[in-house]
């Protein structure tokens, strides 16, 4: 019994590392998105710069990780807790290189003239935060129904992702002085598309840890 309750405490501090490493991606990906729309350069380096500690955490629950399955070897809902955690820190550690790579366009594009306010790139960057904030709400109170919310909003972002390209192709072809900027914002919408899956990724887990389905692949279905 004590045996017992000492792995459940590792348990329990594993959770505790993968929200904190899910605290420092989230507010990554909210200031790089707010230094994006808002052509902040200096808030794109702190992104930046801040993305050395989810590397660094990243490595620690890896580790952590793994010796709870070497040394404990956990079966069923503890087995799939181990494994959803590292499904999850995968993502955690993804999501913080794309608010890297739309920090970089910020900065590029916060050396050039603004192009013209664009609600659809708003609302693209709207869904992606709720989207991410939502899925790491369903892993904290391992609520299965609020990450299938968040595998059926992906449709919207893809969809809202290819709205952008064509309307800035359009704009392109009919004004020759846009086009490196415009080149940028492209790339800018797809790497708050890409935050969009995976936001979906660690929805996906969610329902691998709590109900044993992998989703992976099928999650909007």
């Amino acid at each position: 019994m004590e045996q017992r309750a000492h792995f459940s405490k590792k348990l329990e501090d594993l959770k505790v590392k993968v929200l904190r490493m899910a605290a420092l991606s989230e507010s990554a990906v909210h200031k790089a998105i707010r230094a994006y729309l808002e052509n902040d350069a200096d808030l794109a380096e702190e992104v930046i710069v801040g993305d050395d500690v989810i590397n660094e955490m990243e490595d620690e629950i890896d580790n952590f990780s793994l010796e709870l399955l070497a040394l404990d070897q956990p079966m069923a809902i503890d087995l799939r807790t181990i494994v959803g955690a590292q499904r999850i820190t995968v993502n955690l550690e993804r999501l913080g290189d794309e608010a890297v790579n739309l920090a970089h366009r910020a900065i590029f594009l916060s050396t050039r003239p603004p192009l013209p306010h664009n609600p659809k790139m708003e609302s693209l960057a709207s869904i992606s935060k709720l989207m991410l904030s939502d899925s790491l709400k369903s892993y904290v109170d391992e609520d299965v129904n609020l990450a299938g919310q968040v595998c059926r909003m992906d449709d919207k972002a893809d969809d809202l992702n290819i709205s952008i390209l064509r309307q800035f192709v359009s704009e392109m072809v009919s004004e020759s002085r846009i086009v490196e900027r415009g080149v940028h914002a492209i790339i800018g919408a797809r790497h708050l598309e890409r935050i969009a899956d995976l936001a979906t990724n660690v929805a996906e887990s969610v329902v691998f840890v709590v109900e044993g389905t992998s989703m992976k692949h099928s999650c909007k279905g």
